[in-house]
Protein backbone atom coordinates (compact mmCIF):
# COMPACT_ATOMS: atom_id res chain seq x y z
CA UNK A 1 0.00 0.00 0.00
CA UNK A 2 1.36 3.43 -0.92
CA UNK A 3 2.33 5.39 2.20
CA UNK A 4 0.58 8.50 0.88
CA UNK A 5 -2.88 6.95 0.55
CA UNK A 6 -4.03 7.87 4.11
CA UNK A 7 -2.92 11.44 3.40
CA UNK A 8 -4.93 11.50 0.16
CA UNK A 9 -8.08 10.24 1.92
CA UNK A 10 -7.73 12.49 4.99
CA UNK A 11 -9.58 15.61 3.67
CA UNK A 12 -12.51 13.45 2.52
CA UNK A 13 -12.74 11.61 5.81
CA UNK A 14 -12.83 14.93 7.68
CA UNK A 15 -15.35 16.51 5.31
CA UNK A 16 -12.89 19.14 4.12
CA UNK A 17 -13.29 18.10 0.47
CA UNK A 18 -16.51 16.90 -1.11
CA UNK A 19 -16.25 13.29 -2.20
CA UNK A 20 -16.91 12.53 -5.88
CA UNK A 21 -20.57 11.66 -6.29
CA UNK A 22 -22.57 9.12 -8.22
CA UNK A 23 -22.16 9.54 -11.98
CA UNK A 24 -18.86 11.44 -11.68
CA UNK A 25 -15.76 10.08 -13.37
CA UNK A 26 -12.51 9.80 -11.42
CA UNK A 27 -9.06 9.03 -12.82
CA UNK A 28 -6.68 7.55 -10.22
CA UNK A 29 -3.03 7.78 -11.31
CA UNK A 30 -0.55 5.64 -9.40
CA UNK A 31 -3.23 3.54 -7.67
CA UNK A 32 -1.45 1.03 -5.40
CA UNK A 33 -1.96 -2.69 -4.93
CA UNK A 34 -4.10 -3.34 -1.88
CA UNK A 35 -6.17 -0.21 -2.53
CA UNK A 36 -9.26 0.13 -0.35
CA UNK A 37 -11.69 2.96 -1.04
CA UNK A 38 -14.34 3.94 1.54
CA UNK A 39 -17.40 2.48 -0.15
CA UNK A 40 -19.87 4.60 1.80
CA UNK A 41 -18.94 7.78 -0.02
CA UNK A 42 -16.73 6.83 -2.98
CA UNK A 43 -19.60 6.02 -5.31
CA UNK A 44 -18.14 7.59 -8.43
CA UNK A 45 -16.89 5.68 -11.48
CA UNK A 46 -13.15 5.10 -11.01
CA UNK A 47 -10.57 4.30 -13.66
CA UNK A 48 -7.30 3.25 -12.05
CA UNK A 49 -3.93 3.63 -13.77
CA UNK A 50 -1.04 1.36 -12.76
CA UNK A 51 1.80 0.47 -15.12
CA UNK A 52 3.69 -1.90 -12.81
CA UNK A 53 2.46 -5.38 -13.67
CA UNK A 54 2.26 -6.92 -10.18
CA UNK A 55 0.21 -4.02 -8.81
CA UNK A 56 -1.96 -3.99 -11.93
CA UNK A 57 -2.76 -7.68 -11.48
CA UNK A 58 -3.61 -7.17 -7.80
CA UNK A 59 -5.99 -4.30 -8.60
CA UNK A 60 -7.60 -6.25 -11.42
CA UNK A 61 -8.10 -9.23 -9.11
CA UNK A 62 -9.72 -6.93 -6.55
CA UNK A 63 -12.34 -6.00 -9.15
CA UNK A 64 -11.21 -2.50 -10.10
CA UNK A 65 -11.29 -1.08 -13.61
CA UNK A 66 -7.57 -0.62 -14.24
CA UNK A 67 -5.36 0.21 -17.24
CA UNK A 68 -1.56 0.44 -17.58
CA UNK A 69 -1.64 3.87 -19.21
CA UNK A 70 -4.19 6.67 -18.76
CA UNK A 71 -6.84 6.93 -21.44
CA UNK A 72 -9.84 9.15 -22.07
CA UNK A 73 -10.68 12.75 -21.20
CA UNK A 74 -13.39 14.72 -19.45
CA UNK A 75 -12.84 13.32 -15.95
CA UNK A 76 -14.40 15.29 -13.11
CA UNK A 77 -11.58 14.48 -10.69
CA UNK A 78 -8.08 13.05 -10.86
CA UNK A 79 -6.30 11.53 -7.88
CA UNK A 80 -2.51 11.39 -8.06
CA UNK A 81 -0.47 9.35 -5.60
CA UNK A 82 3.08 10.65 -5.56
CA UNK A 83 6.03 8.31 -5.15
CA UNK A 84 9.81 8.48 -4.98
CA UNK A 85 10.42 9.43 -8.62
CA UNK A 86 9.95 13.17 -9.05
CA UNK A 87 9.85 13.09 -12.85
CA UNK A 88 7.23 10.34 -12.77
CA UNK A 89 5.19 12.46 -10.34
CA UNK A 90 5.44 15.43 -12.68
CA UNK A 91 4.35 13.28 -15.62
CA UNK A 92 1.31 12.01 -13.71
CA UNK A 93 0.27 15.54 -12.77
CA UNK A 94 0.67 16.69 -16.37
CA UNK A 95 -1.41 13.73 -17.54
CA UNK A 96 -4.10 14.59 -14.98
CA UNK A 97 -4.25 18.16 -16.28
CA UNK A 98 -4.74 16.94 -19.83
CA UNK A 99 -7.52 14.53 -18.89
CA UNK A 100 -9.77 16.33 -16.39
CA UNK A 101 -12.51 18.57 -17.75
CA UNK A 102 -12.26 22.38 -17.48
CA UNK A 103 -12.99 23.18 -13.85
CA UNK A 104 -12.20 19.61 -12.80
CA UNK A 105 -10.12 19.05 -9.70
CA UNK A 106 -6.77 17.33 -9.24
CA UNK A 107 -5.93 16.06 -5.77
CA UNK A 108 -2.38 14.85 -5.18
CA UNK A 109 -0.72 13.43 -2.09
CA UNK A 110 2.75 12.28 -1.20
CA UNK A 111 5.10 11.92 1.73
CA UNK A 112 7.34 14.74 2.86
CA UNK A 113 10.28 12.35 2.61
CA UNK A 114 9.59 11.91 -1.11
CA UNK A 115 9.50 15.66 -1.79
CA UNK A 116 5.77 16.29 -2.07
CA UNK A 117 6.13 19.78 -0.60
CA UNK A 118 8.70 20.89 -3.16
CA UNK A 119 6.57 19.41 -5.94
CA UNK A 120 3.55 21.44 -4.78
CA UNK A 121 5.70 24.58 -4.92
CA UNK A 122 6.81 23.60 -8.41
CA UNK A 123 3.18 23.26 -9.53
CA UNK A 124 2.51 26.80 -8.28
CA UNK A 125 4.93 28.08 -10.92
CA UNK A 126 2.25 27.12 -13.47
CA UNK A 127 -1.13 27.03 -11.70
CA UNK A 128 -2.48 28.10 -8.30
CA UNK A 129 -2.72 25.43 -5.61
CA UNK A 130 -6.05 26.00 -3.86
CA UNK A 131 -5.67 23.83 -0.76
CA UNK A 132 -2.72 22.28 1.02
CA UNK A 133 -2.99 20.07 4.12
CA UNK A 134 -0.46 18.11 6.14
CA UNK A 135 -1.21 14.72 7.71
CA UNK A 136 0.37 11.30 8.22
CA UNK A 137 3.89 12.60 7.48
CA UNK A 138 2.74 13.80 4.08
CA UNK A 139 0.87 16.56 2.31
CA UNK A 140 -2.21 16.61 0.13
CA UNK A 141 -2.91 19.50 -2.22
CA UNK A 142 -5.62 20.41 -4.70
CA UNK A 143 -5.76 22.44 -7.87
CA UNK A 144 -8.37 22.99 -10.55
CA UNK A 145 -7.94 22.88 -14.30
CA UNK A 146 -8.59 26.36 -15.72
CA UNK A 147 -11.32 26.83 -18.29
CA UNK A 148 -8.63 27.43 -20.88
CA UNK A 149 -5.44 25.40 -20.54
CA UNK A 150 -2.48 26.03 -22.77
CA UNK A 151 -0.73 22.88 -24.01
CA UNK A 152 2.50 24.54 -22.92
CA UNK A 153 1.70 24.04 -19.22
CA UNK A 154 1.60 20.21 -19.13
CA UNK A 155 4.53 20.12 -21.54
CA UNK A 156 6.61 22.39 -19.31
CA UNK A 157 5.61 20.49 -16.19
CA UNK A 158 6.76 17.09 -17.45
CA UNK A 159 9.74 16.69 -19.75
CA UNK A 160 9.84 13.56 -21.95
CA UNK A 161 11.99 10.56 -21.13
CA UNK A 162 15.71 11.08 -21.54
CA UNK A 163 17.71 9.52 -24.35
CA UNK A 164 21.08 7.87 -23.71
CA UNK A 165 24.24 9.21 -25.38
CA UNK A 166 24.02 6.16 -27.66
CA UNK A 167 20.61 7.32 -28.87
CA UNK A 168 18.44 4.82 -27.00
CA UNK A 169 15.09 5.89 -25.61
CA UNK A 170 14.50 5.28 -21.89
CA UNK A 171 11.41 5.57 -19.67
CA UNK A 172 10.41 8.05 -16.97
CA UNK A 173 10.11 6.17 -13.69
CA UNK A 174 11.91 3.14 -15.10
CA UNK A 175 15.29 1.63 -14.36
CA UNK A 176 18.37 3.55 -15.53
CA UNK A 177 16.64 6.52 -17.15
CA UNK A 178 18.87 8.41 -19.53
CA UNK A 179 21.94 6.18 -19.21
CA UNK A 180 23.20 2.64 -19.62
CA UNK A 181 23.37 0.90 -16.25
CA UNK A 182 27.02 -0.03 -15.50
CA UNK A 183 26.00 -3.50 -14.31
CA UNK A 184 24.17 -4.21 -17.55
CA UNK A 185 27.15 -2.93 -19.52
CA UNK A 186 29.48 -5.26 -17.56
CA UNK A 187 27.21 -8.22 -18.29
CA UNK A 188 27.05 -7.37 -21.98
CA UNK A 189 30.84 -7.08 -22.18
CA UNK A 190 31.23 -10.44 -20.38
CA UNK A 191 28.99 -12.60 -22.57
CA UNK A 192 30.72 -15.52 -24.35
CA UNK A 193 30.97 -15.51 -28.16
CA UNK A 194 28.87 -18.65 -28.82
CA UNK A 195 25.31 -17.51 -28.04
CA UNK A 196 22.65 -18.55 -30.56
CA UNK A 197 19.11 -19.92 -30.83
CA UNK A 198 16.20 -18.57 -28.82
CA UNK A 199 16.95 -15.98 -26.15
CA UNK A 200 15.10 -14.07 -23.47
CA UNK A 201 15.85 -10.91 -21.53
CA UNK A 202 14.30 -11.04 -18.05
CA UNK A 203 13.55 -7.64 -16.47
CA UNK A 204 14.49 -6.12 -19.82
CA UNK A 205 13.88 -2.47 -18.92
CA UNK A 206 14.17 -0.29 -22.00
CA UNK A 207 16.05 -3.06 -23.80
CA UNK A 208 19.80 -2.47 -23.47
CA UNK A 209 20.79 -6.13 -23.04
CA UNK A 210 18.40 -7.17 -25.81
CA UNK A 211 19.94 -4.62 -28.14
CA UNK A 212 23.39 -6.01 -27.42
CA UNK A 213 22.22 -9.60 -27.98
CA UNK A 214 20.55 -8.64 -31.26
CA UNK A 215 23.63 -6.78 -32.41
CA UNK A 216 26.20 -9.50 -31.66
CA UNK A 217 24.58 -12.93 -32.01
CA UNK A 218 22.64 -15.00 -34.61
CA UNK A 219 19.37 -15.34 -32.72
CA UNK A 220 16.32 -17.18 -33.98
CA UNK A 221 14.02 -15.24 -31.64
CA UNK A 222 14.27 -12.84 -28.73
CA UNK A 223 11.65 -12.32 -26.01
CA UNK A 224 11.69 -9.34 -23.65
CA UNK A 225 9.95 -9.66 -20.26
CA UNK A 226 9.39 -6.46 -18.30
CA UNK A 227 7.01 -5.47 -15.49
CA UNK A 228 7.07 -1.69 -16.13
CA UNK A 229 4.89 -1.01 -19.17
CA UNK A 230 6.49 2.34 -20.05
CA UNK A 231 9.94 0.73 -20.12
CA UNK A 232 8.64 -2.10 -22.28
CA UNK A 233 7.17 0.41 -24.73
CA UNK A 234 10.56 2.13 -24.95
CA UNK A 235 12.22 -1.25 -25.54
CA UNK A 236 9.82 -1.97 -28.39
CA UNK A 237 10.74 1.31 -30.07
CA UNK A 238 14.47 0.78 -29.48
CA UNK A 239 14.49 -2.72 -30.99
CA UNK A 240 12.41 -1.59 -33.96
CA UNK A 241 14.81 1.28 -34.62
CA UNK A 242 18.14 -0.44 -33.96
CA UNK A 243 17.59 -4.18 -34.53
CA UNK A 244 14.66 -4.64 -36.94
CA UNK A 245 16.18 -7.86 -38.28
CA UNK A 246 15.46 -9.83 -35.08
CA UNK A 247 12.05 -11.40 -34.38
CA UNK A 248 11.08 -10.05 -30.96
CA UNK A 249 8.19 -10.50 -28.58
CA UNK A 250 7.50 -7.93 -25.88
CA UNK A 251 5.78 -9.30 -22.78
CA UNK A 252 4.39 -7.12 -20.00
CA UNK A 253 4.94 -9.73 -17.36
CA UNK A 254 5.50 -10.25 -13.64
CA UNK A 255 8.19 -12.93 -13.53
CA UNK A 256 7.65 -13.59 -9.83
CA UNK A 257 3.99 -14.60 -10.24
CA UNK A 258 3.14 -15.30 -13.91
CA UNK A 259 4.36 -18.46 -15.67
CA UNK A 260 6.84 -18.40 -18.54
CA UNK A 261 5.49 -20.63 -21.31
CA UNK A 262 8.35 -20.67 -23.84
CA UNK A 263 11.69 -22.46 -23.31
CA UNK A 264 15.01 -20.80 -24.22
CA UNK A 265 18.60 -21.59 -25.09
CA UNK A 266 19.86 -18.45 -23.34
CA UNK A 267 18.48 -16.04 -20.76
CA UNK A 268 20.17 -12.81 -19.68
CA UNK A 269 19.08 -10.62 -16.82
CA UNK A 270 19.93 -7.80 -14.49
CA UNK A 271 17.30 -8.63 -11.85
CA UNK A 272 15.78 -5.91 -9.66
CA UNK A 273 16.29 -6.17 -5.92
CA UNK A 274 14.10 -3.35 -4.59
CA UNK A 275 10.39 -3.12 -3.96
CA UNK A 276 10.93 -0.40 -1.36
CA UNK A 277 14.02 1.39 -0.13
CA UNK A 278 15.65 -1.69 1.42
CA UNK A 279 17.38 -4.38 -0.62
CA UNK A 280 15.21 -7.48 -1.07
CA UNK A 281 17.32 -10.26 -2.59
CA UNK A 282 14.37 -12.66 -2.65
CA UNK A 283 13.19 -10.95 -5.87
CA UNK A 284 16.35 -11.90 -7.73
CA UNK A 285 16.44 -15.35 -6.12
CA UNK A 286 12.92 -16.03 -7.35
CA UNK A 287 13.81 -14.81 -10.85
CA UNK A 288 16.81 -17.16 -10.94
CA UNK A 289 14.47 -20.06 -10.13
CA UNK A 290 12.07 -18.96 -12.86
CA UNK A 291 14.92 -18.64 -15.35
CA UNK A 292 16.11 -22.17 -14.59
CA UNK A 293 12.60 -23.47 -15.28
CA UNK A 294 12.40 -21.52 -18.55
CA UNK A 295 15.64 -22.93 -19.99
CA UNK A 296 15.89 -25.98 -22.21
CA UNK A 297 18.22 -28.76 -21.06
CA UNK A 298 21.72 -27.44 -21.57
CA UNK A 299 20.47 -23.84 -21.70
CA UNK A 300 22.41 -21.11 -19.93
CA UNK A 301 21.62 -18.13 -17.73
CA UNK A 302 23.87 -15.10 -17.56
CA UNK A 303 23.14 -12.48 -14.90
CA UNK A 304 24.70 -9.48 -13.22
CA UNK A 305 24.16 -8.49 -9.59
CA UNK A 306 25.62 -6.35 -6.86
CA UNK A 307 28.52 -8.22 -5.30
CA UNK A 308 26.86 -8.49 -1.90
CA UNK A 309 23.64 -10.16 -3.04
CA UNK A 310 23.43 -13.84 -1.99
CA UNK A 311 22.56 -15.45 -5.31
CA UNK A 312 25.16 -18.25 -5.39
CA UNK A 313 23.22 -20.67 -3.12
CA UNK A 314 20.14 -20.58 -5.34
CA UNK A 315 22.32 -20.90 -8.45
CA UNK A 316 23.84 -24.06 -6.96
CA UNK A 317 20.37 -25.41 -6.12
CA UNK A 318 18.80 -25.00 -9.58
CA UNK A 319 21.68 -25.51 -12.04
CA UNK A 320 23.87 -28.51 -12.78
CA UNK A 321 26.82 -26.17 -13.31
CA UNK A 322 27.35 -22.57 -12.26
CA UNK A 323 30.12 -20.08 -11.66
CA UNK A 324 31.36 -16.51 -11.87
CA UNK A 325 32.68 -14.96 -15.05
CA UNK A 326 33.84 -11.58 -13.81
CA UNK A 327 33.51 -8.98 -11.09
CA UNK A 328 34.52 -5.40 -10.44
CA UNK A 329 34.35 -3.20 -7.36
CA UNK A 330 30.52 -3.15 -7.49
CA UNK A 331 29.13 -6.04 -9.58
CA UNK A 332 29.58 -9.73 -10.32
CA UNK A 333 28.58 -11.63 -13.46
CA UNK A 334 27.29 -15.17 -12.81
CA UNK A 335 26.39 -18.04 -15.12
CA UNK A 336 24.44 -21.26 -14.78
CA UNK A 337 23.81 -24.25 -17.06
CA UNK A 338 20.65 -26.34 -16.75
Amino acid sequence: MNEALPTLLFPFERGLFDAPGAGERVLFLGAPAGLRLPSDFFVADFLLVQDFRADYLALEKAGFSVVPQAEGKGFDTAFVLLGRHRRENEMRLADALRRVRPGGQIIAAGTKRDGAQSLARHIEEFLPVQDRLSKHHGIVFRLFRPETLSDDIPAALAAPARTTPEGYETAVGGFSEGTVDPGSRLLSDSLPPYIKGTAADFAAGWGYLSLRLAERFPLDALDLYEAHSSSLAAARRNLAAHAPQVACRFLWHDLTSEPVERRYDVIVMNPPFHRSRAAEPDIGQRMIEVAAGALQNGGRLFLVANRGLPYEPVMEAVFTQHGEIRRDETYKVLWGRK
